[in-house]
């Protein structure tokens, strides 16, 4: 009898049933299960961000190099007025670099988009659109001109919003018509 009182009295320690402990832990596991989303969330929002800023500022880097060379070029190798995604653009001893003639061309890229290279080496990937250059040859009122027209978008079919680069770059050595 004894014993049973003392069984029956060891049932008032202090402690916790089984139904307060999985309570605690389903709590425990909501908790971290938003957490984890959150972080996870957060690091491809910063991956993607990151990988806009690489494709914009490849596509500025191009559209400067190329804005050089086509300041210094003595004449460009496109149909005059059409879109082409190929240019040949001729310098002339004076300009700087050991390269007479440069290619710039667009070719379908491995993401889904186009990538722009020059001379056969990456130069800017993430493009919308294949043909972004338009050349107007040089007339009585004007000297050559190429008009420059990158569209980039990290997520072409993803709905993102695309980040357009536009530019009309005078070709000085060329003469008027």
């Amino acid at each position: 009898m004894k014993r049973l009182q003392r069984l029956r009295r060891g049932g008032g320690e202090a402690g916790f049933t089984l139904i307060e402990l999985m309570v605690v832990m389903v709590i425990l596991t909501t908790i971290l299960t938003a957490l984890t989303t959150l972080f996870i969330s957060g690091v491809r929002a910063e991956l993607d961000s990151n990988r806009r800023y690489q494709a914009q500022h490849a596509a500025r880097t191009a559209l400067e190099r190329l804005r050089r060379e086509g300041h210094c070029a003595s004449a460009i190798a496109a149909t005059s007025g059409v879109p082409t995604s190929t240019i040949t653009i001729t310098l002339p001893a004076a300009c700087p670099g050991p390269d007479a003639t440069v290619v710039y061309t667009v070719t379908t890229s491995a993401n889904g988009g186009y990538a722009l290279q020059r001379g056969g080496v990456l130069v800017a990937d993430y493009l919308t659109q294949s043909d972004v250059f338009t050349y107007y040859a040089p007339s009585a009122a004007s000297l050559g001109r190429l008009h420059v027209d990158f569209d980039v978008d990290v997520h072409p079919s993803g709905g993102s919003t695309s980040w357009r680069l536009v530019d009309d770059i005078v070709l000085r050595n060329t003469v008027r018509a």
